[in-house]
């Protein structure tokens, strides 16, 4: 623009070059901060891992995992009662939530547009938000106090309960994310309605609902709340469905509790068991997603 014979550039006509620097700097900067935020977010994960291994390697040998728990003032012990005890209750909350919950799914899928599937997949995002301690009494004043005693049914029901949210969830999500193109191709076949869904579209979903009752399994594998207020824990190698049970959770938090020093080295060695099973499964759901490319 020219003023009294002097050519004056506008503000927003600066040179590209200095605009494009800027941009870059500013990108830099953006960079730095995530670093910074992820570093910052990541540490404490490190630093309690490395101090549950350091102490918990100490500990764990064969006969730590493979022997029963030993009476206060004894030398030794382990937790084989509480492996056995968790998988038991694991499997329990299994059988109970999967069917449950991929039927669950399926109809809010394919019915999205009622009233009832809508509630009741505010429902299962509103249940994923419910702390497990209240799980716990939930449970325990439907099972523990109706027959007078703790149990691993009354454990593996609390579980079911935390996972069948997280499965409903991931088997609408993988079931809403299939192409339209397989529904019609079926319907064009002459393929009925039921059979579409049970044999073209569940299976297309398998990988993706197979990772969602993996995540379930990996967060309901450390809780300890539920299983204070219904399985209740056990010094004994138990199989029975309507008996207290141990879980390594439980074994990690009587042993932390107790005022021997022995027990308190029992404790890390069940947290580095338990740390390590749950570190596995949360990189098998991760390598399943990257290998079939599920999102949720």
């Amino acid at each position: 623009m020219l003023v009294n014979g002097v050519v004056r550039v506008r503000k927003s006509q600066q040179p590209v070059r200095e605009r494009t620097q800027f941009r870059i700097l500013r990108d830099k900067l953006f960079r730095y901060v995530v670093f910074l935020l992820s570093f910052l977010i990541v540490t404490p994960l490190i630093v309690i891992l490395y101090h549950i291994s350091l102490k918990g390697l100490k500990v764990v040998s064969w006969d730590f995992l493979f022997s029963l728990p030993k009476p206060a003032g004894e030398q030794g012990g382990g937790i084989y009662n509480s492996i056995v005890g968790s998988i038991y209750l694991v499997s329990l909350g299994f059988i109970f939530s999967v069917p449950l919950g991929v039927a669950v799914g399926i109809y809010v899928s394919e019915r999205k547009e009622t009233l009832l599937a809508k509630l009741t997949g505010q429902l299962s995002s509103v249940m994923q938000g419910v702390p497990s301690i209240v799980v716990g009494i939930i449970v325990y004043c439907w099972l523990v106090l109706p027959f007078r005693t703790f149990s691993a049914l009354a454990g593996g029901v609390a579980l079911a309960i935390m996972m069948v949210p997280l499965v409903i969830k991931a088997t609408e999500e993988t079931l809403n994310a299939l192409p339209s193109s397989l529904r019609e191709a079926s319907y064009t076949l002459g393929v009925s309605y039921s059979r579409t869904v049970l044999k073209v579209l569940v299976p297309s979903a398998l990988n993706g609902i197979i990772t969602g009752i993996l995540v379930s399994v990996t967060r309901v594998f450390g809780e300890t709340a539920p299983l204070l207020f219904t399985s209740f824990g056990s010094q004994y190698l138990s199989y029975s469905i309507l008996k207290p049970i141990d879980a390594i959770p439980l074994r990690v938090y009587t042993y932390a509790m107790s005022p021997y020093p022995e027990w308190h080295d029992l404790a890390w060695g069940a947290s580095f068991v338990l740390a390590t099973i749950v570190v596995t499964l949360n990189i098998l759901t991760k390598v399943i997603q990257r290998r079939w490319k599920v999102r949720f």
